[in-house]
C-alpha cells in the first residue's frame, strides 16, 4: 500500500501550502452549500468535474475516492495534486468525499474495504472535506441483513476513533429507515457516525422523509444530504424540497446538499444541472 500523506506534507509537496487553505476558507459561506456528485456530472474519478462544475454555477463536487480498477486512486499524491490544482484554478470547493465502490466490494463481507475506509479519512484531510460518504447498496445493502449489519457495526468500531482524531465523520448512505440506522449508530457509540440522508432513496422506500428528518435530525444524527430526484428535475418530481427546508430550519442544518441525479430522460445534463442548482438556491436562500 502506497503511503497515505498527512494534509501539510502533500500541500507542501503540491506547492500549494497556505495559499490553497486560504482559498478554501475565504470561499466558504454562511448557510447552505449546493454541490453535485462527480458520478452525476459525468465526471466520476475525473479532476475535470470542477470544470464542469464551474459551468453549472456550483459551490463544490463530492469526489468519490476511486474504483478498484484505479486501485482507489486518491490515495495516490500525484492523483491528489491534479485534484487539487484543477480545483483551485477553478475556484471550486471539495463538497465531500465518497467510497461508491462499496456497493460492489462490500465493506460488510470483503475485509479489502478496511484499508480503504481508514485511508479515506486522510485523504478527506489533505482535500479539507469533513464528510465521507459510505455507500451501503446493491452488494452492500444491509436491509434484513442482520449478520452484515453486526460485521459492519464492528468495523466501524475500529475505525471511528481515527475518524474522531481527525475531525472526520462518516455518513451511512443506504436503504435503512431511522429506526434502523439509529440502531446501528447506538451500538457504534460515536459523535462522528452519522445517516447520509438521500431524500429520493427515502421516497422510494416508502418512508416519511420529513419526518425521518426532524427524527434523525433533532438527535443531531443526519451529516449531509443528497438532494435527488429519479429522471425529474428538483422541484418537479415527487419531493416536496420547500418542507425539506422547514425540516432542516427546524433541526438547525446548514451546510452542504449535493445535488444527485435529477436528469429528466432526453434532457442535457448541464441543463438540467443550471436548472437544479437554481431551484435550489430559490429554496435554501
Amino acid at each position: 500500500m502506497e503511503k497515505i500523506f498527512s494534509r501539510r506534507e502533500a500541500l507542501a509537496t503540491l506547492g500549494l501550502g497556505l495559499t490553497f487553505s486560504s482559498f478554501i476558507q475565504q470561499s466558504k459561506k454562511q448557510g447552505f452549500q449546493i454541490g453535485a456528485c462527480d458520478w452525476s456530472i459525468y465526471k466520476m474519478d475525473s479532476p475535470d468535474a470542477a470544470d464542469v462544475a464551474t459551468q453549472i454555477g456550483i459551490d463544490g463536487v463530492q469526489v468519490n475516492l476511486g474504483s478498484l480498477s484505479n486501485n482507489m486512486h486518491l490515495r495516490d499524491p500525484k492523483i491528489q495534486q491534479q485534484y487539487l490544482q484543477n480545483f483551485k484554478k477553478n475556484k471550486i470547493q471539495f463538497s465531500g468525499l465518497a467510497i461508491g465502490e462499496l456497493n460492489t466490494i462490500p465493506y460488510k463481507s470483503d475485509d479489502r474495504t478496511d484499508q480503504w475506509v481508514s485511508d479515506s479519512i486522510d485523504v478527506a484531510k489533505i482535500l479539507g472535506v469533513k464528510v465521507i460518504l459510505l455507500a451501503f447498496f446493491a452488494n452492500n445493502d444491509l436491509k434484513n441483513d442482520e449478520a452484515g449489519t453486526r460485521t459492519v457495526i464492528e468495523k466501524l468500531k475500529k475505525v471511528m476513533p481515527k475518524a474522531e482524531q481527525n475531525g472526520i465523520t462518516l455518513g451511512i448512505e443506504s436503504w435503512l429507515n431511522a429506526r434502523e440506522l439509529q440502531y446501528i449508530l447506538n451500538e457504534v457509540k460515536s459523535p462522528n457516525l452519522k445517516a447520509y440522508y438521500d431524500v429520493a432513496n427515502t421516497n422510494h422506500m416508502g418512508y416519511d422523509i420529513y419526518s425521518e428528518i426532524r427524527e434523525l435530525g433533532k438527535q443531531n444524527l443526519i451529516c449531509e444530504f443528497h438532494a435527488k430526484e429519479n429522471d425529474f428535475l428538483l422541484g418537479s418530481g415527487r419531493v416536496d424540497f420547500q418542507e425539506v427546508r422547514k425540516c432542516m430550519d427546524e433541526i438547525n442544518y446548514k451546510g452542504w446538499i449535493q445535488i444527485e441525479g435529477a436528469v429528466p430522460i432526453g434532457k442535457p445534463m448541464v441543463e438540467s444541472y443550471i436548472e437544479n442548482r437554481k431551484f435550489l438556491k430559490s429554496v435554501f436562500v
